[in-house]
């Protein structure tokens, strides 16, 4: 298949030089996105949209999808008493599209928000940076690191779309009833044989999965945090899930850089008693090559997006013990139609727009609420260093119409 050969190399001389020849299906998952040279987001092999891409997101369809995040975010800035700055710390920013949708709108509608506002972007691919900048170059928007920002330092809002999914995770099984976790090698031939790593430009070794005593004993503690037990009788022989560490390690991290504000995460993903469903017994993980989706991760490897669903039952969890408070949860089509996406669906039919446009947009709308698409995804909000008085005005986006 359309795999990068470099990054095959890379891959298998990490697996020969690693103990018992081996590495978690999390390493391998974390070198096949973002090995800083032939990683798929860290090369110019991730793209995103709808022609010549492998997946689109929310903000491809319209600019409202990050109007109404717009409104929701000038909301948390009043809550908080207008602070200045109102620092937006956007995780993960595709081609910097929802950046360009929200700064515009605060431009042209709210001058003074915009003149309080500090944007900053936290991206990991220097390709989507590059991208980024150039689209975002009239605004003044800063790029860092997650690391970069000081302890307590934010007073603002978090916030990511579609992040946490992309994060490398352990998956492991269970055999005879015992929770063993999933390793990736390389075939026996090489293994046995110890033969030398291939060279960047020749085919790519077959991986295989192999499977032993857990990495850590965080996959365990992670179990107890969403309160999963695999030693059910409900639970078959040979059932596979994902355990997302990272995401915790992610949240601790933010966690302890806001000061006074917001978290809010949107995702696909459910809570943990659906994501650990005996009926979904090979896990959520998925692979998006040229807006097709499977299941193989050792195909088109660097070439392939690769996304676990996200248990948003450990983010709720994790983020109490990170002192972090749990505002609610909704699905992102009630979420925007809270905000006021049905009355840009209705004020539609006023628009003076040739119809072939009028309908295009209708659709995006649609698309963005539908409850089989992206209309089901799940929106976090949770809060740090709010007093009584701020966490009892309640979020617009949290307010179901009725």
């Amino acid at each position: 298949m359309d795999s990068n050969p470099a990054l095959c190399a890379a891959i298998a001389n990490h697996i020969t030089t690693s103990p018992q020849q081996r590495i978690t299906f999390a390493q391998f998952m974390d070198l096949a996105l973002y090995h800083p040279e032939y990683g798929y987001y860290s090369s110019d092999a991730v793209k995103i949209g709808f022609k010549d891409s492998d997946f689109f997101t929310s903000p491809n369809l319209c600019s409202d999808f990050g109007e109404l995040l717009a409104e929701q975010f000038l909301q948390m800035w009043e809550i908080l008493g207008k602070p200045v700055p109102f620092s937006l710390v956007e995780m993960g920013a595709g081609q910097g599209l929802l950046a360009l949708h929200i700064l515009k709108y605060y431009q042209q509608h709210y001058p003074d928000f915009f003149t309080a506002l500090e944007y900053i972007i936290v991206e990991k691919s220097p390709t989507l940076r590059q991208e980024q900048q150039q689209r975002l170059e009239d605004f003044p928007v800063r790029w860092c690191n997650l690391e970069e920002i000081p302890p307590n330092a934010i007073a603002g809002c978090f916030f990511s779309n579609e992040l946490v999914d992309a994060f490398p995770v352990h998956q492991f099984i269970l055999e005879t009833g015992e929770l063993r976790e999933i390793y990736v090698t390389t075939d026996k031939n090489e293994k046995e044989t110890n033969a030398p790593c291939p060279m960047p430009h020749a085919p790519c070794p077959s991986f295989i999965e192999v499977t032993g005593e857990p990495s850590t004993p965080q996959l365990a503690e992670y179990l107890d945090l969403v309160e999963m037990n695999f030693t059910q009788s409900a639970y078959p022989d040979g059932y596979r899930s994902e355990i997302n560490l990272a995401a915790l390690d992610w949240l601790s991290i933010v966690a302890d850089r806001l000061q006074r504000g917001y978290v809010l995460t949107i995702d696909y993903g459910y809570p943990a008693s659906r994501y650990y469903n005996p009926r979904r017994s090979q896990g959520t993980l998925q692979c998006y090559y040229h807006h097709r989706f499977h299941d193989n991760p050792y195909i088109n490897i660097g070439r392939q997006d690769i996304t676990a669903h996200v248990d948003f039952t450990a983010l709720e969890r994790w983020g109490e013990r990170c002192n972090l408070k749990n505002i609610g949860f909704i699905q992102q089509g009630l979420f925007l139609m809270a905000l006021g996406l049905g009355d840009r669906i209705a004020a539609l039919s006023e628009q003076k727009q040739p119809l072939s446009q009028l309908l295009q947009h209708r659709d995006a709308l649609h698309q963005l609420i539908d409850p089989t698409g992206l209309g089901g995804f799940g929106v976090l909000i949770q809060s740090k260093g709010l007093d009584n008085t701020e966490i009892s005005q309640p979020l617009k986006g949290l307010i179901l119409p009725e």
